[in-house]
């Protein structure tokens, strides 16, 4: 086993993790365990040296390669954003997301408790479980954020899959007394996100001259989150967290679908001068998704007072640097 200690990332190459890392190596050593699916990003990471990071391609289910993981590095940190995470897919393909979310992450909990319980991790480990507001179910529009306490109500198989995830943590925490601890985000917007993601999808069409669909009368509400802000919350989790605990972390930024379409829109209007056309006339409402929850929205109150942390509060600015980002990738040829 190498002297070097590392931070173990499952699905570094989805859009969360792959923002988690790329600030993650500044100052530390990365595995990044990745299957490499539809969701991945196609990117090479960068490293001053080559044992800084490094990339396993595998499902975090392959127990073998999990093992070889284990035996080999000096485990400091797991943090699992490994997870099929687009809704439509979980609608068409429930059995996949299932097996996929559920039946591989307990093979992988399973590889942990047993080399956890045999002491080959560092003394102080954490294991992040990456969740979401989405276990929670959905809320009409005056009532109360959801809290570390609400009752569970997921209501799409993707979510479902999330909620399976959070109580299979906390029956091996309770059951094993491993190092876990769930955090729930809501809805992150930033670069490298999948291209079906609402966010993308309105600059990728608008920017092309093309309709900009959006899901029944776009009235659905959620709670948006810049990707940095999510960076940040990791940290202070891994640094003052409590085992066994949860943690809700929410940009405290409502804003319907519809008004998302309209700022991004605003936003290209100022950055494309040669149209003659307003872009949010190319917005289109479509067919209203299955179980379409209606709001998310989480309560921070906890992590403001006992992590000491607070979203940015710059949301326009940041989905100006966004919309910018995403501009530069759609309009490189083949993008």
């Amino acid at each position: 086993m190498t002297n070097l200690k590392y931070t173990l990332v499952t699905g570094g190459l989805g859009f969360i993790g792959l923002n988690y890392i790329k600030k993650k190596l500044l100052s530390n050593n990365i595995i990044n365990v990745d299957c490499k699916n539809y969701a991945a990003n196609n990117i090479s990471i960068e490293s001053k040296s080559k044992h800084k990071y490094i990339f396993i391609k595998s499902n975090i289910g392959n127990k073998e390669k999990i093992e070889q993981v284990f035996n080999k590095y000096k485990i400091d940190n797991i943090i699992n954003f490994a997870a099929e995470t687009h809704v439509d897919n979980s609608i068409i393909n429930p059995e996949k997301v299932i097996n996929n979310n559920i039946n591989n992450f307990t093979k992988f909990l399973i590889q942990f408790r047993k080399f956890y319980l045999e002491k080959k991790f560092s003394k102080n480990l954490k294991f992040i479980n990456i969740s979401t507001d989405e276990v929670y179910g959905s809320l009409k529009l005056k009532e109360k954020s959801f809290n570390e306490n609400s009752v569970y109500n997921p209501r799409n198989p993707y979510s479902a899959s999330k909620a399976s995830i959070d109580h299979i943590c906390s029956s091996f925490f309770s059951t094993f007394n491993l190092p876990i601890i769930t955090v729930h985000f809501s809805n992150n917007f930033g670069p490298y996100q999948h291209d079906e993601k609402l966010i993308p999808t309105i600059i990728r069409n608008g920017i092309r001259g093309k309709k900009i669909p959006i899901y029944g009368k776009g009235t659905n509400i959620r709670d948006w989150m810049y990707v940095e802000d999510t960076g940040n919350a990791v940290e202070k989790v891994l640094k003052k967290g409590k085992i066994g605990q949860t943690y809700n972390f929410g940009g405290g930024e409502e804003f319907s679908n519809i008004l998302i379409a309209k700022k991004i829109c605003k936003i290209l209007n100022e950055k494309i001068h040669n149209r003659k056309y307003d872009h949010k006339k190319l917005i289109s409402f479509v067919e209203d998704r299955k179980g379409h929850d209606f709001r998310y929205s989480l309560n921070i109150s906890k992590v403001k007072k006992t992590l000491n942390w607070s979203p940015s509060h710059n949301f326009d600015n940041n989905l100006k640097t966004v919309v910018e980002w995403y501009v530069k990738k759609y309009s490189k040829k083949n993008a």
